[in-house]
């Protein structure tokens, strides 16, 4: 599906938004519900990814098809290596079958697993059989996806002995690590992460407990992007959000500043408002711990015609599409000036967007996401925009509500 999004005839925003749960608290906490059944989840994200993940942990199949969700790829592995015994076959889209899990299924045969690849070595599909796993020691490399460690962080305490990880050479994405941490104190399990190695502590059961999701922060930036190109005196509510976050993207908090947006904190809610110009200082960020807002702050810096020097990108070749490239393609199509390398990002100053462009997504939901709000600025289109249900069902219904107008041209 293509969608023709038109430019805001009023840039002066008034609204008031709910966000679903967060995906990646969502997802953390189904593989942990599944684990200890005296867990209940209230606000669970409505995204493909978890609800891929809902189907993997419920059906009896013995073939799972995850699509496109590499969350779900990589805690179902670890989950169901540790179910002893089940046999299953791990697979997914295309694109799956060509993004890596070596590092992880090495760890986990370091723990005894019994993991093969049943076409391509160190690719999905995976043929595991689960067992029952004795080792209590693992090294894995620090630099890697943090989904990862979070997968073995999320099996760690069915282990008899626990699991102690060491993060070999430098760490990325602290954050993430720190979220799935956090979900486990939370629900009652003890760990410890100092310096470069990480004990999580036996458990076999927890407390009958309800969980919480909050909203998830990857979606605010869409609005604080919105918020970002509008006229002064926009503002967006958003819910339902904490100030305490454990998601890594909340520090777009911080980062909007720049554009001249401020979030001022409520009860579950959170207010953007734009109360100042944009500052024309070139915005120079590491986005290593939060690389999933990348693509909506490149695209906010070219709309303001500002320069960004992005770096700590290097895991967005391995997403959903090489995100770098993609970003470099698209953003040029619009008039951009764009360099990058395999961890970086430059956008020189823009004097012109083109219109009428129509944005390729390449089966990335933050590739549609991402570039939607330059309807503030030009008419555009976006190809497969039915992509964004892979994290957010109703974005298209919400771009609606702001007036960012979309019409289908053609199926």
């Amino acid at each position: 599906m293509e969608l023709l999004l038109n430019v805001l005839k009023e840039r002066k925003i008034q609204e008031k938004i709910t966000i679903s749960g967060s995906k990646s608290e969502s997802n953390r906490l189904l593989i942990l519900q599944k684990l200890f059944s005296s867990i209940s989840i209230e606000n669970c994200s409505d995204s493909d990814d978890s609800v891929h993940m809902q189907y993997a942990l419920s059906t009896k199949d013995s073939v799972i098809d995850i699509g496109h969700a590499g969350t779900a790829m990589r805690f179902l592995t670890s989950y169901f290596a540790v179910k002893e015994g089940r046999a299953v076959t791990l697979t997914g889209s295309e694109r799956m079958q060509n993004r890596p899990i070596e590092i992880l299924v090495n760890a986990l045969r370091d723990l005894g697993a019994d993991i093969t690849y049943a076409v391509k070595e160190g690719y999905p599909p995976l043929k595991i059989k689960g067992k029952k796993l004795t080792k209590a020691k693992v090294q894995i490399n620090g630099n890697v996806s943090s989904q990862y460690i979070s997968s073995l962080l999320l099996i760690a305490s069915k282990l008899d002995n626990g699991l102690e990880i060491e993060l070999k050479g430098k760490i990325t994405s602290i954050p993430y690590i720190k979220m799935t941490l956090s979900l486990l104190s939370q629900i009652g399990i003890e760990s410890v992460f100092e310096e470069n190695t990480i004990n999580v502590f036996p458990k076999q059961s927890i407390e009958k407990q309800t969980v919480v999701v909050e909203s998830d922060w990857s979606s605010a930036s869409y609005f604080y992007s919105i918020v970002a190109l509008s006229e002064l005196g926009s503002a967006i509510q958003l819910s339902a959000y904490k100030k305490e976050s454990l998601q890594g993207d909340s520090c777009l908090a911080e980062i909007y500043q720049h554009f001249g947006v401020t979030t001022t904190f409520g009860k579950d809610v959170i207010t953007l408002t734009k109360e100042k110009n944009t500052h024309n200082a070139t915005l120079v960020k590491n986005l290593k711990d939060a690389p999933d807002i990348a693509q909506t702050i490149a695209v906010t810096c070219f709309a303001e015609g500002i320069a960004c020097n992005l770096s700590g990108l290097h895991t967005l070749k391995i997403k959903e599409t090489d995100r770098l490239v993609a970003l470099h393609d698209e953003l040029t199509k619009l008039g951009a000036k764009v360099l990058i390398t395999n961890k970086t990002l430059q956008i020189e100053p823009a004097t012109l967007i083109h219109s009428n462009v129509a944005v390729d997504t390449y089966n990335d939901h933050r590739m549609a996401m991402a570039f939607a709000p330059l309807a503030l600025k030009v008419p555009i289109k976006i190809n497969d925009a039915e992509v964004v249900t892979k994290s957010y069902q109703k974005f298209w219904t919400d771009m609606e509500q702001i007036g960012i107008i979309n019409t289908p041209l053609k199926r």
